[in-house]
C-alpha cells in the first residue's frame, strides 16, 4: 500500500529527496498529535502523511515551511541590541562564579603570597636543601 502511496506522491512533490522530508515532517507532526485529515486504516504514521500527501489533504508548501523553521537556529533577529548589552554584563560573575566551581582560583594566589618574590620550583613542590640530599 506504501509503495504506490509513493507513486502518487511523485505526482505531486516530484522530487524524491523533498517528498521524504515533506512526508517526514508531516508524520512527525502526527506523532505529537496533530489532527489527521484522512482516515487511519490502522497506519502508521509515515505511511498516513503519505496518503495526505497524495489526496492533497494537507498543504505541502505549509510543510515545507514548517520543516524548514524546525532546522533553523535562529529564529528572529533581535532589533534592540540593548538587551544583548544587559545579557552580557553578568559575564564576569559567571566566569568568576565558573572558575570557582571548578577550583581555577586554588592556586591563583601563589605569586601573590611572597609578594614580588616569584615562587620556584622547589617552593611549590615542598622541597628545600636539605631534601636534596636524599634524592
Amino acid at each position: 500500500m506504501a509503495r504506490v502511496t509513493v507513486e502518487d506522491c511523485i505526482l505531486k512533490v516530484p522530487n524524491r529527496f523533498e517528498l521524504v522530508m515533506v512526508a517526514a515532517q508531516r508524520a512527525r507532526r502526527i506523532g505529537s498529535g496533530a489532527p489527521l485529515t484522512v482516515e487511519k486504516d490502522n497506519d502508521k504514521n509515515p505511511v498516513i502523511s503519505l496518503r495526505e500527501i497524495a489526496e492533497e489533504t494537507v498543504v505541502i508548501e505549509d510543510l515545507k515551511e514548517d520543516l524548514i523553521k524546525s532546522h533553523q537556529r535562529i529564529f528572529a533577529l533581535q532589533d534592540d541590541n540593548d538587551d544583548v548589552i544587559e545579557e552580557m554584563q553578568g559575564e564576569e560573575e559567571w566566569n568568576a562564579m565558573i572558575s570557582s566551581e571548578r577550583g581555577d582560583n586554588e592556586f591563583a594566589n601563589i605569586a601573590d603570597d611572597d609578594d614580588d618574590d616569584e615562587a620556584s620550583l622547589e617552593d611549590l613542590a615542598g622541597f628545600d636543601d636539605s631534601d636534596a640530599d636524599k634524592i
